[in-house]
């Protein structure tokens, strides 16, 4: 028998034929203080904690995708997408700045009936946020990351999401910082950054548009 061919995933660059090639995604929890509220949370400065997915769940914007298996309550989630072109472990948050490559809008699909089974039991939530295109990614633009801009979702037209990047808990560049004290991170990780509040329901036949005030528009559907 021959060996497979695995392929790296890679994201789009804005106005670039260059590719971004993926390697980890990690996400965090309960960023914006509204929606640790609306989650039930406390919205006081914790340190943050950390889920990841699969670097194979990207999917590009404009992708039709299809609804996932196993739930019957996928939510939307809005993000700023951290793309790290360096990595280091035990990063200083005033030196984290310079790992970052570039940035996008990211919308992080959860299935949130599979998410509740496996609070109420203890057990990780694997399944219910790194199933298969389980995070849309518009093209990322080089450089910094806004800093008061501002994060919208809309289905069908409709607003759900709207917030300010300002008001995260933690920092895209303490994000950086606390997350290096866990794992060596690398050039190829994205980061998720946490969704202010408005996360609800998908349906079959969804449209979504996604949007950070400077950053290129993600815009999906599900099939």
């Amino acid at each position: 028998m021959t060996l497979p061919i695995v392929r790296v995933p890679t994201l789009a660059i804005h106005d670039s034929s260059d590719r971004f090639p993926v390697r980890r995604i990690y996400c965090v929890g309960q960023n914006y203080a509204e929606h640790t509220r609306e989650m039930g949370g406390d919205p006081d400065r914790q340190e943050p904690f950390f889920f990841s997915k699969p670097a194979d769940a990207v999917v590009a914007s404009g992708s039709v995708l299809p609804f996932p298996s196993r739930t019957q309550d996928l939510h939307h989630e809005v993000e700023l997408v951290l793309a790290l072109g360096e990595g280091g472990t035990d990063v200083d948050p005033a030196e984290a700045g310079r790992l970052i490559f570039g940035c996008a809008v990211g919308v992080d699909l959860t299935r949130r009936d599979l998410q509740a089974v496996a609070k109420k039991a203890g057990r990780p939530w694997d399944l219910a946020k790194g199933f298969d295109r389980s995070a849309p990614v518009a093209p990322i633009r080089r450089g910094r990351p806004p800093v008061a801009a501002a994060i919208t979702l809309d289905v069908n037209g409709v607003r759900r999401q709207s917030g300010v990047l300002a008001d995260m808990i933690w920092s895209p560049v303490e994000i950086v910082a606390v997350l290096s004290r866990y794992v060596r991170l690398e050039p190829g990780d994205l980061i998720f950054t946490g969704t202010p509040s408005g996360v609800g329901r998908l349906d079959r036949g969804d449209a979504v548009a996604a949007a950070i005030e400077g950053l290129p528009s993600l815009d999906f559907r599900m099939a």
